[in-house]
């Protein structure tokens, strides 16, 4: 299901960054929303990250997005259920560190004048079906999310591949409940361990985001593979699991000539936790020149900085040992948000970074995409 404005017109990707004191706090889009900055009718995807342990029984994620579809239900006369329906609502748990919480607002209205640059910030988001609990982690959960990208992008009118630059999705996981449901109707899992099917949902994701994008071809791609084969992974994928859904929901950005505005969204790829050439050359696709920490004026620039997180499996960083595999206190993708925000927000200067973690498939082992939306001067 996807929704979307004519297509004959152009349309404009409006990016708002908002600050959250708790998950279940909307004021701060309200109020935006009560002096005009955003229209709630032009909503089409809601990002979050909320301050949970981002493991599965994170709830702060259900909370955020349940006090987000309630607000813009009584805004939109319209039902909860209804804002579930049509607007994309991703919501990343675990802000360790020096993360800061916050929502990323995506809108998309009409414009009325054509576009200023070659191409801007283009958005399109669609849903998949709801899975069953069996098809979690395996290629079913893979092919609809394929086929979901696609439908995204060309509700986003980006006609070349190369201009998608990050697919957001996220995905559902296994309880101890919806095993037990498939065990009732006589269906295997792809296993029994919650925590490690929140491992393949994401998986199975992203090799579908790679199989939408080209990145791979269908016959690279097996049921085996997934969660195992770190040979395979997309440059543009970012996938997250949670408890509060049974289907996938996808948010598509790249830049587009059939869209206006002043907002471009660019690239790289971290090939470790501390890469931090990749954010200086993600940054450098969007016109933000840099070889330290942003000044004032760079800063104001950027609208949205979002990233995946990764612990390497080889257990070393550049050589040298990692503990983030070995902790049985801390989940080992909690260090990994931690070390990959400070490194970003080192350069950026801003901690309200969108750095989510679990990269299985998205980007090379113990690295992960990062992305740039900012405004051209």
């Amino acid at each position: 299901m996807t929704r979307g404005l004519d297509a004959s017109s152009f349309r404009m990707c409006q990016v708002h960054r908002v600050a959250m004191r708790d998950p279940g706090d909307t004021s701060a889009v309200e109020r935006l929303i009560d002096e005009g900055v955003i229209d709630a009718a032009t909503i089409i995807a809601i990002l979050g990250k909320t301050e949970g342990n981002g493991c599965v029984n994170d709830f702060t994620r259900q909370y955020a997005v349940s006090a987000l579809q309630n607000m813009l239900a009584r805004r939109l006369g319209k039902s909860p259920q209804e804002i579930e329906r049509t607007i994309a609502m991703v919501m990343s748990g675990g802000t360790e560190g020096g993360l800061s919480p916050h929502f990323l607002v995506i809108c998309v209205r009409a414009s009325e004048s054509a576009p200023r640059q070659a191409k801007a910030l283009a958005a399109g988001a669609a849903f998949t079906r709801e899975f069953l609990p069996e098809e979690l982690g395996r290629m079913a959960q893979v092919e609809a999310t394929a086929q979901a990208v696609r439908e995204a992008i060309a509700q986003a009118d980006i006609e070349d591949l190369a201009d998608v630059h990050y697919v957001q999705v996220k995905c559902p996981l296994l309880t101890s409940e919806r095993v037990a449901d498939a065990h009732r109707r006589g269906q295997s899992v792809a296993t029994h361990d919650t925590y490690h099917s929140m491992g393949l949902s994401r998986a199975a994701s992203a090799l579908g985001v790679a199989l939408a994008l080209g990145e791979l071809a269908p016959a690279a791609v097996a049921e085996a593979a997934i969660g195992r084969d770190t040979t395979l992974w997309s440059g543009r994928a970012s996938t997250s699991s949670g408890v509060e859904l049974t289907r996938n929901e996808v948010m598509v950005l790249g830049n587009s000539r059939r869209w206006a505005g002043d907002l471009v969204i660019g690239h790289a790829v971290m090939q470790d936790p501390i890469d931090l050439p990749a954010v200086f050359k993600a940054l450098a696709t969007v016109g933000l020149e840099a070889h330290g920490q942003l000044g004032p004026d760079q800063q104001s620039r950027i609208a949205a900085v979002l990233a995946k997180a990764e612990p390497p499996r080889s257990g070393v960083i550049r050589d040298r040992r990692h503990i983030m595999l070995d902790d049985s206190d801390i989940q080992a993708t909690r260090h990994a948000r931690a070390v990959v925000g400070g490194v970003i927000a080192a350069a950026v200067g801003q901690t309200d970074i969108f750095v989510s973690g679990g990269a299985e498939h998205q980007g090379p082992d113990g690295g992960g995409p990062v992305a740039v939306i900012a405004r051209q001067g």
